[in-house]
């Protein structure tokens, strides 16, 4: 039996069948999501999912009464603005505050969730399954492997130099970092203005480095080093300190997370 509103095809129980695979493999997902307080929980993940599969569908079928002798469909190329028009959903998932980077995995999984949809939709059903089980595999089973991953993985943190300049400080703070074993995978510097008096512990420091002053007036630099790499930090942090024309030097965190 088929239901039948018009059009020749794509109005049948096999439809709905596939939109309520869909639609029950896309909440599956976001239930996990949910689960996880993360930003897009079931609600978004069921519709994105849904979504997909009801583009694949009229791609399919919603053209079928104007094709003729003189007229021919790609019934792919609709299915394949789903991957382009998830981007602004995805983007809008992603956000960075100062060195962290969060929300990739979340919109990762939306994108997942739009394949899964769309093969619903395609009539795919064993893979759109496979999928989301495949899905729970990586969230669930591989976090204990992602723990052991960590342990390998370098540390990365970020390093903040204060320095006159003028004095080839620069290129010493460089060598001094890489011979300590670790390596930049960042640098900015930026002009101050000129140095003042500054804060007491500054004016200290320089005393204690014997700075003229017609030095202290001279521009001051902020250097910012992002470094990766297991060296001696306090080691590095005190050789810096040493370093003539350098004012202080500050550490800090720069993890990205998902």
């Amino acid at each position: 039996m088929t239901l039948a509103f018009g059009e020749p095809t794509g109005q049948g129980w096999t439809q709905l069948y596939e939109l309520l695979i869909a639609f029950g493999l896309s909440l599956a997902i976001g239930f996990e999501r949910e689960a996880q307080q993360k930003a897009a929980g079931i609600r978004t993940y069921t519709l994105v999912g849904l979504g997909s599969a009801l583009f694949v569908l009229i791609s399919k079928y919603g053209f079928t009464d104007v094709l003729g002798q003189n007229v021919s469909l790609d019934p792919s190329r609709v299915a394949a603005q789903i991957v382009s028009g998830l981007g602004f959903i995805g983007a809008g998932l992603i956000f960075v505050r100062r060195d962290t980077v969060r929300g990739l995995t979340t919109a990762a999984s939306v994108w997942l969730t739009a394949a899964v949809g769309a093969a619903a939709g395609a009539g795919l059903p064993v893979p759109a399954v496979a999928a989301v089980v495949l899905y729970y595999l990586v969230m669930y089973l591989m976090r204990p492997l992602a723990k052991v991953a960590h342990v390998f993985r370098p540390d990365i943190f970020a390093l903040r130099v204060s320095y006159l300049d003028g004095r080839g400080v620069l290129r010493t703070v460089v060598d001094l970092t890489t011979k300590a074993g670790y390596a930049i995978e960042e640098l900015n510097t930026v002009q101050v203005g000129a140095a003042g008096p500054g804060s007491d512990r500054e004016r200290d420091d320089r005393r204690d480095r014997d700075v003229p002053q017609a030095e202290e007036r001279r521009t001051t630099v902020d250097l910012s080093l992002v470094l990766a790499g297991r060296g001696d930090l306090p080691k590095l942090t005190a050789a810096l300190s040493e370093v003539d024309g350098v004012l202080g030097v500050r550490t800090g965190s720069a993890r990205s997370e998902d």
